[in-house]
C-alpha cells in the first residue's frame, strides 16, 4: 500500500513516503526535506545462537550523486564510511537501542542512504527520524516513534532544523531525539550557553517534534505490520532467588571496594563459587541448560545491590557521595619535544595529551556532499586495550572513538583562537591510559592544558564532567564524575563540557522513557558545579596559557600584500615561490586576500623570507633614496631599476649638476646608481633624481628646485667641470 503524509517543521515541509520503495525490507521510509531525500530501511533477522548480546548496526550512507557529484579517487565509487557519517551512525544508533525489548538479540540492521542533497538541510536528523518511521510501521518489536530534530539559537530565537547557513550563525546547536513523554538523547555544542538556555533548547525540541510524532503514529495506525510476538526467556524464579541468595551479600561487599581490578577481581570469585553451588544443587546438565541465563541474572544482582546502596545509602562504588570529584592530578609540559603536552589524572582515568602546530598546509580536507571545507583544529581520540587491562587487536579508531574525539573536540573548537590572530593549524591528540569512567572528558581536560602549555590563545579554559543518574519510581540519585559501572548500571550517561561562563558541548544518553525537566535542571546545576571544581584544579597547574610558543613550534609570521601583488610572489608557474621557500627552508601560505603567512623554527629563515617578500611588494615612496641598476638607456635619461620589476626615470637634467649632452657621458646599462623618487604619479609613472644626492659644486648657490614638465629640458647651467665641480661623483662624494 503507497502512502504519501507530510507535516510542517520549522519553516519548511517534511514528508514521508512507503510503499513504493524498497518492498523487501521489513520497514522502509522516504524521507523529504526540501531537496533533500533519504532513504531508510529496517531488516531483523533471526536469532543467532549463542549471543549474549544484542547485534544491532545503524549505517548511514551518503552517495556522491545526491549532490550531483563523482567520487574522487582511482576507482571512482564510495568506499569506507568518512567520519561525519560514522558520526551519524551513532546519532541513529545511541536513541534507537534502549527502546528495544529487554533481552532481543535478533540481527537488526538500519541502513539511511543519502539520495538527494541540496546542501542546506543536513541529512543527519531525517535519517533518524526516518528510522524511527521504518521500525515503528515494521513489524519488529519496538517501542518507538521518536523523532530528531535539530535546535539552533539565531538572534535570540530558536529555530527547528535550521539550514546549514544559519546553523553558521547560531550560538547554540544541538541534535535532540525526542519521544512523545520526554527527551531521550543530545549531541551538540554551544557559545557557552548558560544551563537555562539549554533546558529551553531542550523544550522547545520537545514541542517541535509532536506533529512528527502524530504523523508517524498516524501511518502505523494506516499501514502498520503487526508485531512479531516476542517474549524473552526468564530465569525459573526458584533459581533466581537462590542466585540472590547466594550473591547479594558478598556483592555488597565487593561493591564497596575502591580498586577496579580488586573489585573486579572479588566479582569474579562470588560468579565462580555461585556457579560451583549451582552446579551442585540443579546437576551439570539442568546447569548448563540455564547457563546463559544464571550469568545475565548475576549482573542484574550485582546491578540492584550496587543501585540500592546508592538510593538508600547514598554511597557510590568507591564510597564518595553524589557529589564527589574524585582526586585529579594535573601536570604540564611533561614530554620535551612535542609542543604542548599534559598528563590528566581523575581517580583511575587517565590521559596523556598533546598539541601539534601547524601551517595551512597541514589543514584537514573535509570533503562531504555540503562541498569542500577545510578545518584547522582537529581532536583524535585513542583508546588503546591496556587502558582496561585488556589484549584486544589494534585495527585503527573504531566508532567509539570517533565519537568521543568529536565529542572532546566541539568542546574546545568555541574557545578556539580566530585564524587571523592565531595563524596555526591545531592538532591535539589524546591517549588514554588507564580508564575507569568519563575518558572523553580527560581529553577536554587534557587538551585544554596542552593547547595551553603550546602558547595557544585561548578565550578560555574548558573542563568536561560525566553526570550519571540512578532512577527507581519516584527516588532518583544524581551522580557527579561517574565510574565505569556507574555508566553501565545507570540510567543516564551525561557529558557537559564548558568554561566557568557557560557550555561549549553537550551529550546524553537515556536509558529510561526521559527525564522531566526537573531533573534535567538539577543535572545540569549539578554539572556546573563540578566543571568549575574541575577548572579550579587544572589552573592550580597553568592559570594562563604560556607567554611562548615552544622552541620546536614553527614561528608564523603574517604579512599583508596588496591583492595584485600575489603575482609577485607567486612568478610564473610558481618559479619565484618555490626559489624562495629553497633558499630559505621556510613554509610559505598566500591567500586570496593578500595575507602572507611564513613559517618555519628557524627565526633567520623567517627573516630572510620576510624581507625578500617585502623586495618583491614594496612600493617607491616620494623622497625615498633607493639603490637601482640602470635597465634602459634613452636621449631623454635613463630608466632605473629601483625594485624588483618596477623602474622610473632619471631625466638628463636629473643626472648631474651640470648640463649632460649625453647620457652616456654620465652611466651605461647596468650601472648601480642611487637615486631619490621625486614623484608618483596616478599612472604609475616615477620620476627619479640622481642630482639630488650629488653635493653642490663648489661656489653654486643653490636655487629652490621648481617643477618641470615630463620630459622637458633641463634647468639653469652651472659650469662645466670634472670632479667636485659637477663632474661624474666619486663614492667619496656623497652628501652626508
Amino acid at each position: 500500500m503507497f502512502v504519501r503524509e507530510s507535516v510542517m517543521l520549522g519553516s519548511r515541509q517534511l514528508t514521508f513516503e512507503t510503499g513504493r520503495l524498497a518492498k523487501q525490507a521489513h520497514g522502509s521510509v522516504l524521507v523529504t526535506y526540501g531537496d533533500t531525500v533519504v532513504l531508510v530501511t529496517a531488516v531483523c533477522t533471526d536469532e543467532r545462537p549463542g549471543l549474549d548480546f544484542f547485534p544491532l548496526t545503524c549505517e548511514f550512507v551518503e552517495k556522491t550523486y545526491a549532490a550531483g557529484r563523482i567520487p574522487g579517487g582511482f576507482f571512482k565509487r564510495e568506499g569506507r564510511q568518512r567520519e561525519e557519517e560514522i558520526l551519524t551512525c551513532r546519532i541513529i544508533d545511541r536513541p534507537l537501542r534502549p527502546l528495544f525489548p529487554e533481552g532481543f538479540k535478533k540481527d537488526t540492521q538500519i541502513i539511511a542512504t543519502v539520495l538527494s542533497s541540496d546542501r542546506q538541510n543536513r541529512a543527519d536528523v531525517l535519517a533518524l527520524t526516518g528510522a524511527s518511521a521504518a521500525l515503528h510501521i515494521s513489524d519488529i518489536p519496538w517501542d518507538g516513534p521518536i523523532v530528531g530534530i535539530r535546535v539552533g539559537r539565531k538572534n535570540g530565537e530558536f529555530v527547528a532544523n535550521p539550514t546549514v547557513e544559519e546553523s553558521d550563525k547560531c550560538d547554540i546547536d544541538l541534535v535532540v531525539a525526542v519521544s512523545r513523554e520526554a527527551i531521550i538523547m543530545v549531541e551538540g555544542g554551544a557559545a557557552e550557553a548558560t544551563e537555562a538556555d539549554i533546558i529551553d533548547a531542550l523544550m522547545f525540541a520537545h514541542r517541535s517534534a509532536q506533529p512528527v510524532i502524530d504523523l508517524i503514529e498516524r501511518m502505523r495506525a494506516a499501514i502498520g505490520k503487526p508485531k512479531r510476538e516476542f517474549v524473552a526467556a526468564k530465569l525459573d524464579s526458584g533459581i533466581a532467588a537462590s542466585v540472590a541468595r547466594e550473591c547479594d551479600a558478598e556483592l555488597s561487599k565487593a561493591s564497596r571496594i575502591l580498586n577496579k581490578k580488586a573489585r573486579y577481581d572479588a566479582y569474579s570469585v562470588i560468579k565462580k563459587k555461585l556457579a560451583e553451588s549451582l552446579k551442585a544443587s540443579l546437576g551439570e546438565d539442568k546447569y548448563k541448560e540455564n547457563e546463559g541465563l544464571i550469568k545475565n541474572e548475576f549482573e542484574e544482582r550485582k546491578a540492584h545491590v550496587v543501585r540500592t546502596m546508592v538510593l538508600e545509602e547514598r554511597i557510590r562504588i568507591d564510597a564518595r557521595d553524589t557529589r564527589t570529584i574524585r582526586p585529579i592530578a594535573t601536570e604540564a609540559g611533561i614530554l620535551p619535544r612535542v609542543h604542548g603536552s599534559a598528563l590528566f589524572q581523575r581517580g583511575e582515568t587517565q590521559a596523556i595529551v598533546t598539541t601539534t602546530l601547524g601551517t595551512t598546509a597541514d589543514e584537514q580536507k573535509i570533503d562531504s556532499l555540503l562541498g569542500e571545507t577545510w578545518k584547522r583544529f582537529y581532536l583524535h581520540y585513542n583508546f588503546p586495550p591496556f587502558s582496561t587491562g585488556e589484549t584486544k587487536p589494534m585495527r585503527g579508531p573504531g566508532r567509539r572513538e570517533i565519537g568521543h574525539g568529536a565529542l572532546a573536540e566541539r568542546a574546545l573548537a568555541r574557545v578556539m583562537p580566530a585564524a587571523d590572530k592565531f595563524p596555526y593549524t591545531i592538532r591535539i591528540v589524546s591517549e588514554t591510559l588507564e580508564s575507569n569512567g568519563s575518558s572523553s572528558m580527560a581529553a577536554v581536560c587534557g587538551g585544554c592544558l596542552s593547547l595551553m602549555d603550546a602558547g595557544v590563545p585561548l578565550k578560555a579554559p574548558v573542563a568536561g564532567i560525566a553526570m550519571g543518574l540512578i532512577k527507581e519510581g519516584d527516588k532518583y540519585a544524581i551522580l557527579s564524575d561517574i565510574l565505569g559501572d556507574e555508566d553501565h548500571l545507570g540510567d543516564m550517561d551525561f557529558k557537559v563540557c564548558g568554561t566557568t561562563r557557560g557550555i561549549t558541548a553537550i551529550q546524553m544518553d537515556i536509558k529510561i522513557q526521559g527525564l522531566s525537566r526537573e531533573i534535567m535542571e538539577q543535572a545540569l546545576d549539578q554539572a556546573r558545579e563540578g566543571r568549575i571544581h574541575i577548572l579550579n584544579k587544572m589552573l592550580e597547574t597553568l592559570p594562563t596559557s604560556r607567554a611562548e610558543l615552544s622552541q620546536w613550534a614553527p614561528r608564523i609570521t603574517t604579512v599583508k600584500v596588496k591583492p595584485d601583488q600575489i603575482r609577485l610572489i607567486i612568478g610564473p608557474g610558481g618559479k619565484t615561490i618555490k626559489g624562495i621557500v629553497d633558499q630559505t627552508g621556510v613554509a610559505i601560505d598566500v591567500q586570496d586576500d593578500g595575507t602572507v603567512n611564513v613559517a618555519s623554527s628557524d627565526s633567520d629563515a623567517v627573516k630572510k623570507a620576510l624581507d625578500i617578500i617585502k623586495g618583491l611588494t614594496a612600493e617607491p615612496e616620494v623622497g625615498v633614496v633607493y639603490k637601482g641598476t640602470v635597465k634602459r638607456i634613452a636621449d631623454f635619461g635613463a630608466f632605473v631599476e629601483i625594485l624588483p620589476n618596477i623602474d622610473g626615470l632619471v631625466h638628463i637634467s636629473e643626472l648631474a649638476h651640470f648640463r649632460v649632452e649625453r647620457v652616456e657621458d654620465v652611466c651605461k646599462e647596468g650601472d648601480e646608481m642611487e637615486v631619490k623618487v621625486l614623484s608618483v604619479d596616478r599612472d604609475g609613472k616615477i620620476r627619479l633624481s640622481r642630482k639630488e644626492l650629488l653635493p653642490l659644486p663648489e661656489g653654486m648657490e643653490a636655487v629652490q628646485r621648481a617643477p618641470r614638465p615630463e620630459g622637458g629640458g633641463g634647468g639653469g647651467r652651472p659650469p662645466r667641470s670634472g670632479g667636485r665641480d659637477g663632474g661624474p661623483r666619486r663614492d667619496g662624494d656623497r652628501r652626508r
